[in-house]
């Protein structure tokens, strides 16, 4: 476990999003350290956002790790989003306070490898690394495939699966909702193919996209791997258009988890509401409780 006192945050996915029970009682797990908590039936997954100082984060996400390996049972799992396991992402997230505590990106991937190490021990959770060494991409992917655990045992976990354990800089979580528009597509289309291949238009090495259908709908799914490179306005713009010219239409923003306060201060304020944003849901809003 790190000594270092400087921020860091840690955003596990766990697949459970409909047993609201359980994704109480590990999200209680957290304690102090828990900023956000996003849970979507469609994805059955939760998104539980920790924020504290990188010893902290360490504490609370194994005491995540230990309620969510006990509670979720994979085998009967089903959703639209891709996961490896019932603790699915652990990204460790160095943060800095001005004038203040900075965290390393070589203190948040040691904090990510004694993570690791530490479930594959514990927990018998297979966990594969990601940050400078491959993108979670290419883990789920590779895994159990060509590509190895780099802790724990070789084959995944009877109940809960693996997890992919990253480091990586500050990510924007984000989804488009779309409809079909009956007054321009009478007939009927195929919303869920619109937002797969607006998701591949979208594609980038600073956007990641996905096409997943969800109740009433589809989602085109963002990844902002570089928020200081993507503005959330044009994205929402460009899947309204792709949307529009294809007999649908762009409905809303999610924002799932924080958002850096520079996300917000990139587009209008009168953009805010239908992209999904507000002061709330900054990560330096969730530091601050």
């Amino acid at each position: 476990m790190s000594t270092g006192d400087g921020p860091a945050e840690c955003v596990i996915n766990i697949s459970e999003g409909r047993d609201l029970a359980v994704v109480a009682a590990v999200a209680k797990a957290a304690g102090t350290t828990l900023a956000d908590v996003h849970t979507d039936a469609d994805h059955h997954r939760s998104v539980l956002t920790l924020v504290g100082t990188l010893s902290e984060v360490e504490e609370a996400a194994r005491a995540v790790a230990t309620a969510a390996t006990e509670r979720i049972d994979l085998t009967a799992h089903e959703g639209v989003h891709p996961r490896l396991g019932a603790v699915d992402v652990v990204p460790f997230v160095p943060l800095a306070d001005p004038g203040g505590p900075t965290t390393t990106w070589e203190e948040a991937t040691a904090a990510r490898d004694a993570f690791a190490a530490w479930a594959g021990a514990a927990l018998a959770l297979p966990c594969f690394l990601y940050g400078p060494e491959r993108t979670l991409p290419d883990v789920r992917r590779r895994a159990f495939r060509d590509l190895a655990p780099d802790a724990g045992p070789p084959a995944p976990h009877p109940s809960a699966g693996a997890a992919a354990v990253g480091v990586r800089g500050v990510l924007i979580a984000w989804n488009v909702w779309l409809a079909a528009d009956r007054a321009a597509s009478p007939d009927g289309v195929d919303v869920v193919a619109v937002a797969r291949d607006i998701a591949a238009g979208l594609r980038s090495p600073v956007l990641r996209t996905l096409g997943l259908a969800v109740e009433g709908g589809a989602q085109v799914s963002c990844n902002v791997i570089d928020p200081s490179a993507v503005d959330l306005a044009d994205v929402y713009d460009a899947v309204a258009a792709g949307a529009a010219a294809a007999g649908c239409r762009a409905v809303r923003g999610e924002l799932v988890g924080l958002a850096p306060r520079s996300a917000l201060d990139a587009v209008p304020e009168g953009r805010w509401e239908q992209l999904g944003l507000s002061q709330r849901t900054t990560i330096e809003a969730g530091r601050s409780r």
